[in-house]
């Protein structure tokens, strides 16, 4: 849980899914020990620190592949085109997570909020900024928030994405027994997104 809310993590820096029972490397992040030590988008992990990946679940090899800073890791990599297993030994460094992903899809800009970690307002905030650089206000049509899967985490960065995105209003309460302990936390006029059309995506994942 700690890992999760303040946004970092000791690792090697590859987002990864599971294909024909091994680790697949959807892509280095840039600036990373994995993306340094020359990992590819679609090589394949086989092995970690000895141990073969088959009969793994994703979430074990991931924790695997998770460590103390500036501690080695070994992998064995299949990579199209190479005939024999490429060994790789990988320092692990802190990772920021990221709690924010963006793009534009046309004339709509799409947010999807990984989970609420102590970066999550500021990194929404760089994703709306980078979406408003990148489509004209006049083209603009609205955004999505995508909230599916999204575990929950940090109360505080609930409310300050949910303010992003309203001019007033209760957002949350707490209460208790004792009338002195109840919170309310209310929107503050100013939105991020400029009045425009939002779209909130939700399912069972969603906190």
């Amino acid at each position: 849980m700690q890992t999760q809310t303040k946004g970092e993590f000791g690792g090697i820096g590859i987002e990864v899914t599971m294909e024909n029972e091994l680790v697949k490397v959807i892509t280095p992040i840039d600036d990373t020990p994995g993306a340094k030590a020359g990992i590819l988008a679609g090589d394949y992990i086989s092995a970690i620190n000895g141990q073969q990946v088959r009969g793994m679940k994703l979430n074990d090899a991931v924790e695997k592949m998770r460590g103390a800073v500036n501690t080695p890791i070994k992998l064995t990599i299949l990579r199209k085109g190479v005939d024999k297993p490429i060994e790789m030994s990988v320092m692990r460094e802190v990772i920021p997570i990221r709690a924010v992903k963006s793009r534009v899809d046309g004339d709509v800009g799409y947010l999807r909020v990984i989970s609420f970690t102590e970066k999550t307002f500021d990194d929404l905030q760089a994703a709306i900024a980078k979406i408003k650089k990148q489509v004209p206000d006049d083209k603009l049509k609205g955004y999505v928030l995508d909230l599916r899967l999204n575990p929950g985490g940090l109360l505080d960065q609930a409310i300050y994405v949910s303010d992003a995105f309203l001019q007033k209003g209760e957002i949350v309460s707490t209460r208790s027994r004792d009338p002195e302990d109840t919170r309310r936390f209310n929107a503050t006029p100013g939105d991020l997104t400029d009045g425009k059309p939002l779209i909130v995506l939700v399912n069972g994942g969603s906190a």
